[in-house]
């Protein structure tokens, strides 16, 4: 939608207005709002009903066997006594096998893995960069003709960003200064302030860390990313860190999901995870249209993720990673080149958005709630959505495919803010409710696009505004180059408040903003 279009209708009864027509037309709704509130009860007790379906047939047994055993005497529980005691070896087998089978399973078992804290980076106030200062910067770079400069104007006023986002130091220069030292300044900033925060938080020492993953798209120095981190806070010898490189906005829940492996063979030791991009060497100086959409709406932001697999921090967590289910389409060429790197016809560099950029990611959406649909759905939404697809398929009837209900799987959600066009296309295909993506969408005003870190400000989002419950689950959706789509699950362990210096710690109270929600 396009800022200041309506999101309800609207009308009002001034002079000359018919309120027996207007009776007569809401007498005429009536019916279909009584019938649509009937179909949703409906639906709510064929859910309740499918969800306790094995312990409604459970409570007939249980009534005839507790009958039987009520009208047993002593002469009879003496002999089924006598039975078992002829029966030694058959039972001290069974006992065995049971013993033999639980060990199996509890050696086998994926340990869980626990995120202690996590903590997004908060840049200075001086480096806000509102509307008219972005483009006050463009025109006098003098690199955009008044084609590029209106073009970049249309897309900030339709982009859902706010006037609050951050640009990195060098970008304020006037002309920037886009070197390599501006942009490492710009990457340990991020890191090493997000990381101070978490350690700070936690009270963890940084040489009890194991595991370290960096993820960054675009930046990938030598030393690596992750070297300057085992650098700055003198990390152990035998650290196992990675950087990953070119993964796009969804490397946090690619990153989460390497973390997670190595904690699934590494006994007893914490993993970070720090999601960031960077901006300083990655400015699109020239006029090619699909490459001057990020420069409109890729910000400064960074997040560090402590996460654990000791038993004893399972009491102090706040959350449980219950699920992480990664989609690659990657093989289909349009997929592959909807977000490239490349040079334009003057050889400046830039990252080229396709047209079809929405639709691919549509398809690669589908192809992940696929795989995660059965893992988290209900049963009474997985029968309602094979049930659809068994009709179409033998009778082949034009029925529409059945979208699963997902807000019955979760409580909350956390779809990568990369621009208002994702979240709406997001909020209808799942047909959420203005409420679940409001974390989004305030994440995108207040912060603008921080790549794969967006998902934890819209996490720290809703901690802050004091939602989240113990029990309460958070899908976290990301979409990146490639073309991927990955999903992270996370359950609450407790009642979760947000954390010191948290990103929303002095705003919250402003959102969420109404005109864009």
């Amino acid at each position: 939608m396009e800022p200041g279009s309506a999101r309800h209708g609207g009308g009002g009864g001034g002079p000359g207005s018919d309120p027996v027509g207007v009776q007569i037309h809401q007498s005429r709704r009536l019916p279909d709002f009584l019938q649509s509130v009937n179909l949703k009860y409906v639906k709510l007790g064929y859910h309740y009903l499918i969800s306790n379906l094995l312990t409604l047939c459970f409570i007939p047994l249980i009534l005839v066997t507790s009958i039987e055993v009520s009208q047993m005497n002593i002469d009879d529980l003496r002999q089924l006594w006598l039975h078992l005691q002829f029966n030694l070896v058959s039972i001290i087998i069974c006992s065995a096998i049971l013993v033999f089978g639980l060990t199996v399973y509890i050696m086998t078992r994926c340990r869980p893995v626990y995120l202690v804290d996590y903590a997004c980076y908060r840049p200075p106030d001086d480096l806000k960069a509102s509307y008219e200062k972005f483009m006050k910067h463009s025109k006098l770079t003098g690199d955009f003709d008044e084609s590029s400069l209106e073009f970049q104007r249309k897309i900030l006023e339709r982009s859902g960003l706010g006037q609050e986002t951050y640009f990195p130091e060098a970008m304020h220069a006037i002309p920037p200064k886009p070197s390599m030292s501006a942009a490492r300044e710009e990457a340990e900033q991020v890191m090493f302030g997000a990381l101070d925060n978490l350690f700070r938080n936690t009270n963890v020492n940084p040489k009890d860390i194991g595991i370290l993953v960096v993820n960054c798209s675009l930046f990938n120095p030598t030393p690596s990313l992750s070297a300057m981190i085992v650098n700055k806070y003198r990390l152990r010898g035998n650290i196992r860190s990675y950087n990953l490189g070119g993964m796009g906005c969804s490397a946090g829940v690619i990153a989460v999901d390497l973390a997670k492996d190595l904690l699934q063979v590494n006994w007893n030791t914490y993993a970070v995870v720090v999601s960031t991009e960077n901006i300083t060497q990655n400015w699109y100086f020239g006029n090619k249209k699909s490459m001057l959409i990020p420069n409109c709406l890729f910000r400064v932001g960074g997040s560090a993720i402590l996460l654990s697999n000791k038993g004893k921090d399972r009491r102090r967590a706040k959350y449980r990673l219950v699920h992480v289910v990664r989609t690659h389409k990657g093989a289909d060429d349009k997929a592959f080149r909807c977000v490239y790197q490349e040079e334009d016809d003057k050889g400046k560099t830039g990252v080229t958005l396709s047209k079809e950029l929405m639709a691919i990611a549509g398809g690669a959406l589908k192809t992940n709630i696929t795989t995660l649909g059965p893992l988290v759905l209900p049963f009474s939404e997985q029968l309602l959505f094979f049930a659809t697809l068994v009709v179409k398929k033998l009778f082949n009837a034009n029925v529409k495919p059945y979208i699963p209900d997902f807000k019955l799987a979760f409580d909350h959600f956390c779809i990568h803010a990369g621009g208002r066009a994702v979240i709406d296309e997001l909020e209808k295909n799942l047909q959420l409710l203005p409420i679940h993506v409001e974390a989004s969408r305030m994440t995108l005003h207040r912060f603008g696009n921080t790549s794969s870190s967006s998902i934890w400000y819209e996490l720290a989002y809703h901690e802050a505004k004091g939602r989240m419950r113990k029990g309460h689950r958070v899908w976290q959706i990301a979409f990146g180059s490639g073309f991927k789509c990955n999903s992270a699950i996370w359950e609450a362990l407790r009642n979760v408040k947000p954390s010191h210096n948290g990103p929303w710690e002095d705003c919250i109270d402003m959102y969420p903003v109404k005109s864009i929600s």
